[in-house]
């Protein structure tokens, strides 16, 4: 919600991999970003690029608030 209000468009949400690459936040962040208030201010998500911790972390893209 910070993130919104400041006009920010992208957030990047470190989960970490786990070990073996089963990290349980690895697998609960997408679920809890597909869910009720989260899911309206997000306009899509993806793993992030090598350099900004791959499969350990998300770039969250923000809609605009009205």
């Amino acid at each position: 919600h910070d993130c919104q209000a400041a006009g920010r468009r992208t957030v990047l949400v470190i989960t970490g991999k786990g070990a073996g690459g089963e990290g349980v936040l690895r697998a609960a962040v997408p679920k809890w970003l597909n869910q009720g208030a989260c899911r309206r201010m997000i306009r899509a998500f993806s793993f992030a690029a090598p350099k900004d911790g791959g499969e350990g972390a998300l770039y969250v893209m923000l809609k605009r608030l009205k």
